[in-house]
């Protein structure tokens, strides 16, 4: 089994942005990943994690982007306050806001990373992470949510995170958001009403999503829990496997290469959506 404990490299940087996100567009935070997989396939840098936060955003995943009435469900999203993008990793529209920490665990694609290795992986360090949870932390699909997946991360039958992954010049970007804080019936709430404007709600192409099926952390505690918390619980992981995270900046290579990734991302995002949106 891929776990923390099997990896040779005991040194990762860390890239956190916990903070820093809410100033721009989770548009940046691809091309931070981007640019990070590059470098780690490369073998110019150790492995790396990457912690991120945004304000309210909408991150659609490509059909969601060809659903017939998207334009329209994007400007009633902006007139709430809500920015809408195009991911450029698969899966369906998932809502970032400051309570959702977005955790990329960039390593090099080896054979020991195949596809599903790699969902495992992710999938055992939150289970280390929350190790107190009340009940078992298990993967697979939940109906109703949305970004279905069969690495969905459920407590007691609700889903509280999902697992994603990209591929890129040698290295591996695997991604979770984990619903820290807040209430995860009212964000998946949103997501439905945007999908019954962009698709109809009546139209079989367009996603179900039933709100009760998810919550947050702090939901399924029964008391607060905090970011600075599930950053300090994933320190203790890395460390108990003799690992240490080292707090890190891009390279100078690593931000010219970021700032081409950036305005490739930003090209694709407006092109796909046909609508011009910058990022910010």
């Amino acid at each position: 089994m891929t776990s923390l404990q099997t990896l040779p490299a005991k040194q990762w940087r860390w890239l956190d942005h916990s903070e820093q996100g809410l100033d721009y567009s989770p548009l940046h935070s691809f091309a931070y990943d981007d640019t990070l997989c590059e470098s780690v396939g490369k073998e110019d840098s150790f492995p790396i994690v990457h912690t991120w936060i945004h304000k309210p955003t909408i991150v659609l995943g490509t059909l969601d982007s060809r659903l017939p009435s998207i334009h329209r469900a994007i400007e009633q999203q902006n007139e709430n306050g809500f920015e809408t993008i195009v991911r450029n990793s698969g899966g369906l529209a998932v809502f970032l806001d400051p309570g959702i920490l977005n955790i990329s665990l960039i390593v090099k694609d080896t054979k020991t990373f195949a596809i599903n290795a790699a969902y495992t992986f992710m999938w055992n360090v939150v289970r280390e992470m929350y190790h107190d949870a009340a009940k078992e932390i298990l993967a697979g699909e939940i109906a109703g949510s949305y970004c279905p997946g069969n690495y969905d991360l459920s407590i007691g039958g609700k889903k509280f995170a999902g697992i994603s992954q990209r591929r890129l010049r040698g290295g591996i970007s695997i991604q979770v958001y984990l619903a820290v804080t807040g209430n995860g019936s009212e964000r998946a709430e949103i997501i439905r009403h945007f999908y019954q404007i962009a698709g109809g709600e009546d139209s079989p192409a367009t996603p179900k999503v039933k709100p009760e099926t998810m919550a947050s952390l702090t939901e399924l505690y029964n008391r607060k829990m905090t970011i600075a918390d599930s950053e300090a619980r994933m320190q203790r992981v890395f460390n108990n496997h003799g690992i240490t995270i080292t707090p890190t900046r891009l390279s100078s290579n690593e931000e010219s290469r970021f700032q081409k990734r950036l305005s490739l991302i930003d090209a694709r995002n407006k092109k796909i959506l046909g609508y011009e949106q910058k990022a910010r």
